[in-house]
């Protein structure tokens, strides 16, 4: 049983889905782990990890815009605004998705499905840096 660490940066342009497939799938591929557990945690609470279609860019945009109107950024309607009126929407946001994923696998890569792309969600207005922290453990 061996075990890998990593840290990816991933650079955002302000609210929206980024793919992170690709510096993730090179990882485990680099790693040499055939099977196993990959984890991957978000270090923020203003963005998220999720899993979604990976073919059609319209889904994007569809989740995004329901973000947009399940949380709406409306002056006046949260308390903590330190960071402007995307703040709080932000971590609510953050909170209704994942901080954390965990995917299977086999053959040296992770089990997704044919149409599942892995994306960081950004819930901030303007640019950010984020890091995620892989972890894979198995043989």
């Amino acid at each position: 049983m061996r075990q890998e660490l990593h840290s990816l940066q991933i650079m955002t342009r302000g609210k929206g889905l980024v793919p992170i497939d690709r510096p993730v799938l090179d990882w485990v591929e680099q790693s040499g782990i055939e099977t196993g557990l990959l984890t991957l945690w978000c270090r923020h609470t203003s963005a998220s990890l999720v899993v979604q279609e990976n073919a059609d860019p319209t889904v994007r945009t569809d989740i995004e815009r329901y973000f947009e109107t399940l949380v709406p950024e409306q002056p006046g309607r949260y308390i903590h605004d330190d960071e402007g009126p995307d703040d709080m929407p932000a971590h609510l946001r953050a909170m209704l998705t994942n901080t954390q994923l965990s995917i299977p696998v086999a053959d040296g890569r992770p089990v997704l499905g044919m149409w599942q792309g892995l994306y960081l969600f950004e819930h901030r207005a303007r640019p950010h840096r984020r890091e995620i922290a892989l972890h894979l453990i198995g043989d």
